[in-house]
C-alpha cells in the first residue's frame, strides 16, 4: 500500500466511525434486542462478578431456551471473549454503559474488516476496488447498523478477516509461508470461531489461498493440514466442554431448515420464500438499496487476478445455503456474509468503471456509477432506519420495576421469550409466563410483568397484589 491508500483509507475508517456513533447511547430495544439484551447481560455479569469465561451467566433462568430449568442462568453459546473484552472496559473504565461499550467495541472490530476489505480490493482488483468495498462496508446503513450491534458476529468475522490478510500477505516470493504470519493467522482462526462458530464457513477462503499457492503440492505440504486442525482444536474442546452444562445451551437445529412463525416452525428449506426474504427483501434491498446489487453482480461475474474474491463469495453462500432458516428469521446472521458481499461489490464497482470503449462513453459512465450507488445508500437506509426504533414505553417500564422489585427479586415477564425487559430492569427472571402461577412461585419467583389486562384481573381476583396498573403493563406481586 502507498500513501494515497493510507490517505482514502482513513478518510474511509473517519467516516464509518462516524455513521457508527449514530444512536451510540439508545436504550438497548433496537431491533434483535433480545439477542443483543442476552449478550450484554454476559459482559454486565462479568463487569460485576469477574469474568470467568468458562461460566457465562445471563439474565435468563426459565428452561424457554433449553427445555431444562436454568437457575445459574448459565449462558454456554460462543466464547464469551467478546462479552469479556466490553466488561473489562466497563469495569476499569466507567464512563459509559454496558450497551454503550458493546457498541463501541463491535464498531471498533468493524473498522479492522474495513480496513482489510481495502486492502484485498487493493491486491485482488486495483485501488478503486479497495475504496469501494471498504465504502460499501463504511457507508451502507445495514452494514453500519450491524457493524455497531452488541453482539459477538463483528468481532468474530474481524478477527476471521485479520487470518485471512496474514495468510494473504505470508507467503514470500518463493510461496514459502513465512512462520509468524502462520502462526498468527492460526491464532485469529481459532479465536474467530471460538466466539462464532459460523465463520468457519470462511475455511473456504484460506483453502483457497493454501491452493493457490501450493498448487498440486497442496496435499503433500504439511501446513494446511497443521492450520486448520490447530485452529479447530480449541472449538472442539470449548463445544467438549459445554456439554455438561445442557440448561445453558439453547435449542439451534432449527436453524438450518425452519423459521418461526405465529402459526408456529415452517419449512423453508430451498423453498421459494428463502429465495425471495435473503435475495430480494435482505441482499437485495435491506442491503444494497436495490441500486447497489448492479455492483454486486458484476462482482460475481468479474475477472481477477486470482480466484480469492470468488472463494470470499463461495464461503459466504455455502455458510447461507446451510442456515437458511436462521437467515431468514434472523437479520443479523447476515452479518457473516457481510466482508464478502461488500468485498465483491467493491471489485464490481471497478469493474464497472473499466468499461468505457466502443459501447460506454465514459463521461456518462462514472457520473452513474456514483449516481446509482448514492441512490443505493438511499434506498437502503429507507428501509433500515426503522431498524434504530425502540419502543419507548421498555425503558419506562424498566424504571418502574426497578422501583417496586430489589435487585435480588426474580421476575416474570410475557415478553413471549423476548429478554429486552430483563436486561433494561437489570433483573434475572423468566421472559415469560411459561408455567402456571403456582409453580413459577414455587421456583421463587416473586413478580410478574405483564400487558395482559385479562391476566391481571384474574390475579386481582385471586387476590393477588397488583403494585402498578397503566395503559401498558401491570407489575403484580406472587
Amino acid at each position: 500500500m502507498k500513501r494515497i491508500d493510507y490517505l482514502f483509507l482513513s478518510i474511509i475508517l473517519i467516516i464509518a466511525m462516524g455513521l457508527r456513533l449514530y444512536n451510540i447511547d439508545t436504550p438497548l430495544a433496537d431491533l434483535h434486542s433480545w439477542r443483543q439484551a442476552d449478550t450484554a447481560a454476559v459482559a454486565r455479569n462479568f463487569s460485576r462478578d469477574g469474568i470467568n469465561l468458562l461460566k457465562p451467566t445471563y439474565d435468563d433462568l426459565s428452561s424457554i431456551q433449553t427445555g431444562i430449568e436454568n437457575p445459574e442462568g448459565l449462558r454456554m453459546v460462543e466464547f464469551p471473549l467478546y462479552n469479556a473484552i466490553v466488561s473489562l472496559f466497563v469495569r476499569y473504565l466507567p464512563l459509559a454503559s454496558v450497551t454503550v461499550y458493546g457498541r463501541l467495541v463491535s464498531s471498533m472490530f468493524s473498522l479492522v474488516t474495513i480496513a482489510i476489505l481495502y486492502y484485498f480490493g487493493l491486491k485482488e482488483k486495483n485501488r478503486l476496488a479497495g475504496i469501494a468495498a471498504a465504502g460499501i462496508f463504511a457507508m451502507y446503513p445495514f452494514f453500519v447498523f450491524f457493524s455497531r450491534t452488541v453482539l459477538p458476529e463483528t468481532t468474530a468475522v474481524s478477527f476471521m478477516m485479520i487470518s485471512l490478510f496474514l495468510l494473504h500477505t505470508g507467503f514470500d516470493k518463493t510461496n514459502s509461508l513465512r512462520v509468524m504470519p502462520f502462526i498468527g493467522s492460526i491464532l485469529f482462526f481459532a479465536l474467530s470461531v471460538l466466539i462464532k462458530p459460523t465463520t468457519i464457513f470462511y475455511a473456504f477462503a484460506a483453502g483457497y489461498l493454501f491452493i493457490d499457492h501450493y498448487r498440486f503440492d497442496v496435499f503433500k505440504n504439511w501446513r494446511p493440514y497443521a492450520f486448520f486442525i490447530l485452529a479447530l482444536i480449541p472449538f472442539a474442546l470449548w463445544r467438549w466442554y459445554i456439554l455438561a452444562f445442557p440448561e445453558g445451551i439453547p435449542a439451534s437445529a432449527w436453524l438450518i431448515t425452519h423459521v418461526n412463525t405465529f402459526e408456529g416452525p415452517k419449512n423453508i428449506f430451498f423453498k421459494p420464500a428463502f429465495f425471495r426474504w435473503i435475495f430480494m427483501e435482505r441482499i437485495g434491498i435491506a442491503m444494497f438499496g436495490i441500486f447497489g446489487t448492479f455492483f454486486l453482480l458484476f462482482g460475481v461475474i468479474g475477472k481477477y487476478k486470482r480466484f480469492f474474491i470468488h472463494s470470499m463469495l463461495f464461503s459466504a453462500f455455502v455458510y447461507l445455503f446451510t442456515f437458511q432458516g436462521g437467515n431468514v428469521q434472523h437479520e443479523y446472521y447476515q452479518i457473516i456474509l457481510l466482508p464478502a458481499l461488500a468485498l465483491a461489490a467493491g471489485a464490481g464497482l471497478a469493474q464497472l468503471a473499466e468499461l468505457p470503449g466502443k459501447f460506454v462513453h465514459g463521461f456518462i459512465l462514472y457520473p452513474t456509477i456514483l449516481v446509482v450507488f448514492g441512490i443505493g445508500f438511499l434506498f437502503s437506509y429507507y428501509k433500515v432506519k426503522d431498524y434504530y426504533y425502540y419502543p419507548k414505553d421498555l425503558p419506562q417500564i424498566a424504571q418502574l420495576i426497578q422501583a417496586f422489585t430489589k435487585p435480588t427479586d426474580k421476575i416474570v415477564t410475557d415478553r413471549t421469550g423476548d429478554t429486552t425487559l430483563l436486561y433494561l430492569a437489570d433483573r434475572k427472571g423468566a421472559p415469560a409466563v411459561y408455567k402456571d402461577i403456582p409453580t413459577l412461585q414455587q421456583l421463587g419467583y416473586s413478580f410478574l410483568i405483564t400487558s395482559n389486562g385479562e391476566m391481571t384481573n384474574e390475579l386481582k381476583e385471586q387476590g393477588f397484589v397488583v403494585l402498578v396498573e397503566n395503559e401498558f403493563y401491570s407489575i403484580i406481586q406472587l
